[in-house]
């Protein structure tokens, strides 16, 4: 049996945790909400575990590009991380932090499920 994707969601507009989560969720995922990257880097102290993050780059505390950054040094580098910002300006930012890919908000339902399944593959073929 195929493990649920965990996803952590770091997201401090209330319209866009929605939708996205919406999305993550009809590809079967299990969803945290994170509302800004200070959230998101505490949960990962607590020792909780993530199989793909979806991480906003403005929001209050801390952004994403710093949360990315605090996540990956904890030593966090199987967790697939994305990038999302509607300013594509952030794109090197985001990546230098450390993400895996970027993209530009709106998120495409496709892209989204392209990505779950990029994980799912992984994890299934960590079991083995």
């Amino acid at each position: 049996m195929a493990s649920v994707v965990k996803a952590l969601l770091v997201e401090d507009a209330r319209v866009d945790a929605l939708v996205l989560s919406a999305m993550l969720r009809r590809f079967h995922c299990e969803v945290t909400i994170a509302n800004n990257g200070k959230e998101a880097v505490d949960m990962f102290l607590e020792g909780k575990k993530f199989d793909i993050v979806l991480c906003d780059n403005d929001m209050p505390i801390m952004n994403g590009p710093e949360a990315v950054e605090k996540i990956r040094a904890m030593g966090e580098t199987d967790v697939k991380i994305i990038g999302l910002s509607s300013d594509k300006n952030v794109q090197e930012v985001f990546m230098t932090a450390g993400v895996d890919v970027f993209f530009p908000k709106p998120l495409k339902i496709d892209v989204l499920g392209a990505m779950i399944q990029e994980v799912i593959n992984k994890k299934r073929n960590s079991m083995v």
